[in-house]
């Protein structure tokens, strides 16, 4: 009985392990992450300093939560579908205009300084990000119209209090492959200030 209890043990140890390890080689640990200095943090909100980011960037008109094959077109790019057939390195987070319908990803610091190449579909494009400071929310579950809506209100609630001045129009990030459960997802709602 201590010996099938023993293996039971093992058994579940191993699956644990492999799973919490397979999910931080697919998670957001294992991307470069776009970088930004900290310059205050107040629970969920903070205020960052990002420096100018290159972004390859396409339509999504159907929002943050939904894919018209954005996503896909973006990763066939970053896969080698760009003029130098070369593959660019995943990057977190996956940023999304609402208003513009756009989605992007970060261009990786080692590319920026060497080479971008040019996507080869016309539908993605290659958008400069200008540096400057940001107010942000951070949150966990799906990144819904409703959801980013919510933070975005209580993002320019805690502006307000704290003074701060910033663009009508919004940004959301998302850091998680589709696959992370809703509780473990890092998402964020960023808005430019004056």
């Amino acid at each position: 009985m201590i010996h099938k209890t023993m293996n039971s043990f093992s058994v579940a140890a191993a699956v644990i392990a492999l799973g919490y390890f397979g999910w931080k080689l697919t998670a957001r640990g294992a991307y470069e992450s776009a970088e930004y200095n900290l310059l205050e943090s107040d629970g969920a909100f903070q205020i960052r300093e990002y420096p100018m980011l290159m972004m390859a960037a396409t339509r999504n008109p159907l929002g943050p939560s939904r894919d018209d094959g954005s996503f896909r077109r973006l990763f066939r790019y970053i896969s080698g579908s760009n003029n130098a057939g070369k593959k660019v390195a995943m990057t977190t987070p996956v940023f999304m205009q609402p208003d513009t319908e756009q989605m992007a990803f970060v261009i990786p610091r080692d590319i920026v300084t060497r080479h971008i190449p040019e996507p080869s579909d016309r539908e993605v494009t290659i958008q400069k990000r200008n540096a400057g400071r940001f107010a942000v929310i951070r949150f966990g579950g799906r990144m819904t119209r409703q959801a980013v809506s919510d933070a975005d209100q209580q993002l320019r609630t805690w502006m307000a209090v704290k003074g701060l001045q910033g663009d009508d129009r919004v940004e959301s990030a998302g850091y998680d492959p589709p696959w992370i459960p809703g509780p473990l997802r890092r998402n964020e709602v960023l808005i430019r200030l004056h």
